[in-house]
């Protein structure tokens, strides 16, 4: 019996080939799956629980709503310049390194964090409409609903653009008849 290498088998499981690599798939996965039931830091089932029986499920709604839409607010206010360049600045650096030259790693990476930075956009813009309208009962449940609608639209794209670049990525190297 040949002796397993043990730092071959733990450079295989965080192989930097990205796209032949169960966890990213599985990582791509799970952060669209939170990305959609949090919907500005609340729970998707919060929201509907408010719909469903009102009373103090909605007052829980609209506080964890006003909370989180303060936190969202006050970081926007005191680093959203800076956070808005570091973010553009580490999106253009990942795109260079993965498409200029070609590196796969900085592709996966990429994948993963320029849609989830346009659904941080997409949360300052519903949080800014949760504001200003001063929304709350069915208002602030259409908006949050419509939150979740786009982050799951937007998260299907991703995935499909995702899995096509990946598939395409694994053909290059594997080849068509995998040799």
């Amino acid at each position: 019996m040949d002796n397993l290498d043990w730092t071959q088998s733990i450079f295989e499981m965080i192989d930097l080939r990205s796209f032949s690599n169960l966890w990213y798939w599985i990582a791509l996965a799970v952060m669209w799956s939170s990305a959609s039931h949090w919907i500005l830091g609340v729970p998707f089932d919060m929201v509907q629980r408010a719909g469903r029986y009102g009373g103090q499920a909605e007052i829980d709604l609209s506080d964890m709503v006003r909370i989180n839409t303060n936190r969202i607010f006050y970081v926007v206010k005191y680093t959203g310049t800076w956070l808005t360049g570091i973010t553009m600045a580490l999106l253009t650096g990942l795109a260079l390194l993965g498409w200029y030259y070609d590196v796969e790693f900085a592709q996966a990476v990429f994948l993963l964090m320029a849609p989830m930075s346009i659904v941080g956009a997409l949360n300052v813009w519903t949080g800014s409409k949760i504001r200003n309208r001063g929304a709350e009962g069915e208002d602030l449940r259409r908006l949050m609903g419509q939150h979740r609608f786009m982050t799951q639209g937007l998260g299907v794209i991703s995935i499909f653009v995702t899995a096509m670049w990946g598939m395409y990525q694994n053909l290059l190297v594997v080849g068509p008849l995998g040799g």
